[in-house]
C-alpha cells in the first residue's frame, strides 16, 4: 500500500506511477518472502536492507504467519465470514481470502489498496470459491470514507466485519493519523467486529537503522513506533489472548518457534 493521499477536494486517489526504476515497498517485501514480483532496483534495496538486519526475512515470515493464525482463527472459532484487508500487497500463498475460505468457504472478502501494480497482480491472481466471494477496492488507506463506501458493495455492513492491517500503517507519516484512520473505520463496523493489526516497532536498534537507510532509497517512507503505541489501536477494543505480543507469540501453533527478536508486535481486539 503506497502512502500517497487523495488529491484535494476530489476525494479520489493519487495514482504512483508504474517505475521499475525506482524500489517498490510491496516488490520489496516480495523479494523479502522469496517471490518473483520484483525487479532489480528492490532486490538491491530489499538486500541492503537485509544485510543490515537480517532478522527482516524473519519479520515478513512471521507477518504471514500471524495472518495465517488469526484469519483461521476468527473463521473457525469465532464464525467471522467477512474481511476487509487494507493494504493488500502483491499476492504470494495464503492470502487472506484462501485462509478465510479454506476454513469458511462462503467468506466474502474485500482487498483495499490504491497501487496500480497491486491491483493488476490482485485482479489477475485472487479469485473466489463458488459459495463466497472477493472483491478489490482501488482506494487509499488515507480515505476511510471512501474505503468504506465501496466496501458496501460487497460486504454487509450490519454484521461483524474482519478489518486486517498487516505491516502498513507504519505508511502513516504521524501516530495521531494513524489512530484516526483505523478509528474511523473501526467506527464504521458493527459491533461484534474485530480488528488484526500487526506492525514494527522501534525498540530494535538494528531494524531502526536499516529503516532509517531505506526510508533515504526513493521507497515509500516507514515510520517505526513504540509498543505503547501500538498497543493504543486497541484502545477501545476487547483484545482477545494472549494480548498485544511479538508475533510469533499469538497462539502459535504446537512445535512452532516462539523467541527470537522482538520486531513486530501483533493482535487481535474486538468492537464491544
Amino acid at each position: 500500500m503506497t502512502a500517497d493521499k487523495p488529491d484535494s477536494g476530489t476525494g479520489q486517489s493519487r495514482h504512483p506511477e508504474f517505475d521499475t526504476g525506482s524500489p517498490h515497498s510491496a516488490r520489496v517485501w516480495n523479494y523479502w518472502l522469496g517471490g518473483k514480483d520484483n525487479y532489480p532496483v528492490d532486490q538491491a534495496v530489499g538486500e541492503e536492507f537485509r544485510q543490515s538486519f537480517p532478522g527482516i526475512v524473519e519479520l515478513a515470515r512471521d507477518s504471514r504467519a500471524f495472518l495465517a493464525r488469526t484469519v483461521t482463527h476468527l473463521a473457525t472459532e469465532v464464525g467471522i465470514r467477512q474481511f476487509l484487508d487494507i493494504g493488500t500487497g502483491l499476492p504470494t500463498a495464503d492470502n487472506t481470502h484462501q485462509i478465510a475460505q479454506r476454513a469458511a468457504p462462503s467468506s466474502r472478502i474485500v482487498y483495499v489498496d490504491n497501487d496500480p501494480l497491486v491491483l493488476a497482480h490482485a485482479r489477475a491472481l485472487l479469485v473466489s470459491t463458488p459459495e463466497g466471494a472477493t472483491d478489490y477496492i482501488d482506494a487509499d488507506l488515507h480515505d476511510p470514507a471512501t474505503v468504506i463506501g465501496k466496501a458496501r458493495d460487497i460486504l454487509d455492513l450490519s454484521r461483524p466485519v474482519a478489518l486486517t492491517l498487516m505491516q502498513v500503517i507504519g505508511h502513516v507519516s504521524t501516530y495521531e493519523e494513524a489512530r484516526s484512520i483505523v478509528g474511523r473505520v473501526m467506527d464504521a463496523l458493527p459491533s461484534g467486529s474485530y480488528l488484526v493489526f500487526n506492525d514494527s516497532v522501534n525498540t530494535h536498534r538494528g531494524n531502526s537503522e536499516a529503516t532509517r537507510a531505506y526510508n533515504e532509497s526513493g521507497a515509500a517512507p516507514y515510520f517505526l513506533r513504540s509498543p505503547e503505541e501500538i498497543a493504543g489501536f486497541f484502545e477501545d477494543l476487547e483484545l482477545l489472548e494472549p494480548g498485544v505480543v511479538p508475533l510469533a507469540q499469538w497462539r502459535p501453533v504446537p512445535g512452532a518457534r516462539t523467541d527470537g527478536e522482538v520486531i513486530a508486535l501483533g493482535g487481535v481486539g474486538r468492537k464491544p
